[in-house]
C-alpha cells in the first residue's frame, strides 16, 4: 500500500459512510429528500477515478453508513423484544449491516470494472448497476426490501413516476439525477443537468394523470389500534385483558360503520382457541350489519399461519406468504432453535401461506389483503391484486418500538397506494393506523402508541395503471439494457493497453532509466 495515500482513503472512505447516513435522512421521518441526490453525486464522484479493488472498498463504506443508520431499529427488535443481551444484539445487528454492505460494495466494483469508461457509462451504467442492486435486495436469501431510494421521493415531483413503473423506476430517476449533476459539475457537460431537470418535469407533468377510477361505492370504516406493547403482548396474563379491551373498543363502533377491521395478531393466541369470544363478537357484530375483520395465529391440518379472517359481513381467510426470518420462522431451525432466546421467539414457527390467494370479501368490496411485511413487496403486491378494488395491511411495528423503522414502514406502504391507484387502508397494533388515498397521500390517520380509533370512509377504485399491467420488469429490463450499453460503448482494451505502456514508459524515463 502506498502511505502516501493512506489519510486520503481514510477521508474517502469517512465520506462514504457519511453519504450512507444522509440517504437515510432522506427517508421518513426525517423526510430530507435532496440530500440523497447529493449522496448520490458524491459516490459518483468518489468513483471517478478508482481502481475496481478501491471501490469495493468505497462501496461497502457507503453500505454501512446506509445500512447502519437506517436500519438500525433491527437491534431493537433483537435486544428489546427479543431476550438477547446488549452486547450480541449489538454483533448480530452490526453483522446483519455488514452483510447489506456487501451488495452497493459489489455494485461499485462492477461499475469501476466494467461500466465507468465513457460518458455514458459514467451516467447511464451508473445509475443502471446501483438499480440493480437494489433488485438483488429483493430476493437475495428471502430478500430485505429495505430503503429503496425511490421511496423518499413520494412527495416530490418524481412520484408521477411511481404509477408508470413503481418504487424501481423513481430510483433509477434519483440515480440518473445525482450522475448527470455530478457529470455536468466534473466535465462542465451542463446539458446533463437539462435531461436530468426534464425527468423532474414529467414526472411533475404524470401526477395530474388519473390512472384509475372510483367505483362510486364506499365504505365507513373504522381501525381499531389497541396499543398493546410487544413486552406485554404475549404474556398469558394479558390475554384476557387483551379480550376484553378489543371489546370494549369495538362495541361502540358496531352499527356505526360497515367494517372494523383488528391489526395483525391482534388476538395473542390461535383462532381455535379464542373461538368462543370471536363467536360471540362476530354474532354481535352480524346483528349490527357491520363486518369484522381481524389477524390472528391460524392453526389447520396443513399448517400454523399468520392470518386475516372476515369474521361477518364477507368471506375470506388470507395466510402470510411473505413470513419475516426469525421472527415468524427460524432458518436452519434444527441447528438454532433453543440456542438462546432470541431463536425461540413466541409465535416463529408459522408455515408460508399458498400463492396466489384470492382477495377478501368484505361488504361486496374485493379487498387484496397483505400482513406486515408483505406490503413492502411491490412485486408481490401486484401479483397478489386479483383485480381488487382496495388495498388492506395489518401490522404489528411493535417489534421495532419508537424507531424510525415504523415511519419507515409506513412510506413503504403510501407507496403500494400510489403505484397500484387504489386506496391503501392500514391497520397497526401500536400505529400508524392510517387511510392512504390512490395518489400516495395520507388521508386519516391517527397517532402512534395511542390507543384510539380511525373511523373514517373509503371507495373502492377500477381501472389499472401501467405499474399493475407490468410491474418492475419494463425497468429491469431497461437497466439491464443500459448496462450493457454501458459496457459494449466502453474504450477499446487496446486503448487502455496503450495508455498503460506510455504511463510505463513515461515513469521509466522519470526514473532515468
Amino acid at each position: 500500500m502506498n502511505h502516501k495515500n493512506t489519510p486520503h482513503t481514510a477521508l474517502a472512505l469517512v465520506a462514504m459512510i457519511l453519504c450512507g447516513i444522509a440517504v437515510t435522512l432522506s427517508f421518513a421521518p426525517f423526510g430530507m429528500w435532496p440530500l440523497s441526490i447529493v449522496a448520490v453525486a458524491v459516490l459518483n464522484l468518489a468513483l471517478e477515478k478508482s481502481t475496481p479493488r478501491r471501490a469495493l472498498a468505497l462501496g461497502w463504506a457507503y453500505g454501512v453508513g446506509l445500512f447502519g443508520s437506517g436500519v438500525s431499529w433491527v437491534y431493537i427488535s433483537i435486544h428489546d423484544y427479543g431476550f438477547t443481551s446488549a452486547p450480541l444484539a449489538g454483533i448480530f445487528t452490526a453483522l446483519f449491516c455488514l452483510f447489506l454492505g456487501a451488495v452497493p460494495a459489489l455494485a461499485a466494483w462492477v461499475y469501476c470494472r466494467w461500466l465507468r469508461d465513457g460518458m455514458g457509462g459514467r451516467v447511464l451504467g451508473f445509475a443502471a448497476v446501483w438499480l440493480l442492486s437494489e433488485w438483488v435486495r429483493v430476493w437475495l436469501l428471502t430478500g430485505f426490501p429495505w430503503l429503496y431510494l425511490g421511496y423518499a421521493y413520494i412527495d416530490t415531483p418524481l412520484a408521477g413516476w411511481a404509477p408508470v413503473g413503481g418504487v424501481f423506476l423513481l430510483s433509477l430517476m434519483v440515480y440518473l439525477s445525482g450522475a448527470c449533476l455530478s457529470q455536468a459539475l466534473l466535465n462542465r457537460r451542463y446539458v446533463l443537468i437539462v435531461g436530468a431537470a426534464g425527468l423532474w418535469v414529467l414526472g411533475y407533468s404524470l401526477q395530474s394523470v388519473e390512472w384509475t377510477q372510483t367505483n362510486g361505492r364506499e365504505l365507513k370504516i373504522a381501525a381499531v389500534q389497541a396499543n398493546i406493547t410487544q413486552d406485554k403482548k404475549w404474556l398469558p396474563e394479558s390475554y384476557k385483558p387483551t379480550l376484553k379491551l378489543y371489546d370494549q373498543m369495538t362495541q361502540p363502533l358496531l352499527g356505526q360503520h360497515d367494517v372494523v377491521i383488528w391489526p395483525e395478531a391482534a388476538i395473542p393466541n390461535y383462532y381455535h382457541v379464542a373461538k368462543d369470544y370471536l363467536d360471540l363478537m362476530a354474532q354481535m357484530a352480524e346483528q349490527s350489519d357491520t363486518a369484522l375483520v381481524t389477524g390472528i395465529p391460524l392453526r389447520t391440518p396443513e399448517g400454523v399461519y399468520n392470518a386475516l379472517v372476515v369474521l361477518t359481513g364477507g368471506t375470506g381467510v388470507y395466510a402470510k406468504q411473505r413470513l419475516v426470518p426469525f421472527g415468524e420462522y427460524v432458518p436452519l431451525e434444527s441447528w438454532l432453535r433453543g440456542l438462546i432466546r432470541f431463536f425461540n421467539l413466541p409465535m416463529s414457527s408459522f408455515t408460508e401461506g399458498p400463492p396466489q390467494q384470492k382477495p377478501l370479501q368484505i361488504k361486496d368490496h374485493s379487498v387484496a389483503p397483505y400482513i406486515c411485511y408483505e406490503v413492502v413487496y411491490p412485486d408481490f403486491l401486484v401479483k397478489q391484486m386479483n383485480g381488487a378494488e382496495l388495498l388492506l395491511t395489518v401490522s404489528n411495528d411493535a417489534w421495532f418500538g419508537r424507531s424510525i423503522g415504523p415511519k419507515q414502514h409506513f412510506q413503504m406502504a403510501r407507496m403500494r397506494a400510489l403505484e397500484t391507484g387504489r386506496e391503501l387502508i392500514r391497520a397497526t397494533g401500536t400505529g400508524t393506523t392510517a387511510v392512504v388515498d390512490a395518489h400516495g397521500k395520507v388521508s386519516a390517520r391517527i397517532p402512534a402508541f395511542e390507543a384510539g380509533v380511525l373511523s373514517t370512509t373509503v371507495r373502492g377504485r377500477s381501472g389499472n395503471t401501467p405499474f399493475l399491467v407490468a410491474g418492475s420488469w419494463p425497468t429491469w429490463l431497461l437497466c439491464f439494457g443500459l448496462a450493457a450499453l454501458a459496457a459494449f460503448t466502453r474504450k477499446p482494451a487496446a486503448n487502455k493497453a496503450n495508455n498503460k505502456a506510455n504511463n510505463n514508459k513515461s515513469a521509466s524515463k522519470s526514473r532515468g532509466l
